[in-house]
């Protein structure tokens, strides 16, 4: 087993994907569209953030840095977008920073 992927190591496209995730911190993603593998940004996704009272509701730390090793769900995300290749991500939970849950409707596939 070689070395865990980093951030660098991703297209942009999944790169900022990983930066909107820590962004919102903790939320949802929603009508994110998927072409070939990719996220796509145009047209943009929903973004819902979850506002926390009592709790630090900035981004995740990890924001400001260029590369780090990928977390397992990470990982785990863009294996199931190299799975599904076109499709849209109706819904993607996250939580500190990373990916939790994705629904995908399976009736509407793009492309």
């Amino acid at each position: 087993m070689g070395p865990a992927p980093t951030k660098r190591s991703l297209s942009p496209a999944r790169q900022r994907l990983v930066e909107l995730m820590q962004e919102i911190n903790f939320g949802r993603i929603e009508g994110l569209t998927v072409l070939d593998g990719e996220p796509v940004f145009d047209p943009a996704p929903r973004v819902f953030r979850e506002i926390r009272f009592g709790a630090e509701n900035a981004a995740h730390p990890a924001r400001d840095r260029n590369n780090f090793p990928l977390k397992k769900e990470h990982i785990e995300l863009f294996d199931q977008l190299d799975r599904e290749r076109s499709a849209t991500v109706e819904q993607l939970i996250v939580n500190n920073g990373l990916p939790r849950r994705m629904t995908v409707a399976d009736g509407d596939r793009v492309g």
